[in-house]
């Protein structure tokens, strides 16, 4: 992702000093884990600054509009997401770090007297990036024996495969052995008397 650097300078000296940011990043797209998602629009980004003391504290909402590939099909799938940024750029290196914080909860400000933004909003984007990409809610996928889009046509496979699927459940039952058992009398004469 491109950087999108911000100096520090005397709007935000002070500890409680806050400055409003807003803009737009022409990012081209990102990636999350084996997935690739394209940003047709770019992101935009309404942030607020705030020095909290010990660093700058952006916190504010990252938006944008994504097209990726759906995983059940593999047609492309589009969907708009919003996410809240929060992000922390210390001024100077802790000595020592809580027991519930890691090196991965900030950043530092650079020697520059700037921060970059660019990590924050993308893994804003990234947390709400759904896990599993559809078209659309009810996507049929794709047949797995002939490769056809379900959503597109019914070859005819999808009915075989649950009729096999049915009688092999029916097969495996432990009570499959009874199936031709005839439990009915062959005669009155079994009948109990009265």
């Amino acid at each position: 992702m491109e950087s999108l650097p911000f100096a520090i300078d005397d709007r935000l000296s002070g500890a409680g000093d806050t400055l409003p940011l807003a803009g737009h990043l022409d990012e081209t797209g990102y990636a999350l884990g084996d997935h690739e998602f394209s940003l047709p629009g770019g992101i935009d980004y309404d942030l607020v600054l705030t020095n909290a003391g010990e660093g700058i504290l952006a916190t504010g909402l990252v938006r944008a509009h994504v097209v990726g590939t759906c995983d059940r099909c593999l047609e492309p799938a589009e969907f708009d997401v919003a996410g809240e940024v929060d992000g922390y750029y210390l001024f100077e290196e802790p000595e020592r770090l809580a027991e519930d914080e890691d090196e991965a909860d900030y950043e530092l400000v650079s020697p520059d007297n700037t921060i970059d933004l660019s990590g924050a909003l993308i893994s804003a984007l990234v947390m709400e990036t759904p896990f599993v990409v559809l078209c659309r809610e009810d996507c049929r996928g794709l047949c797995p024996v002939c490769g056809a889009n379900l959503n597109e046509e019914d070859c005819g496979h999808a009915a075989q495969l649950e009729a096999q699927r049915e009688a092999e459940r029916l097969e495996a039952s432990p009570f499959s052995a009874l199936a031709g058992l005839d439990l009915g009398a062959a005669d009155g004469d079994d009948a109990p008397a009265e």
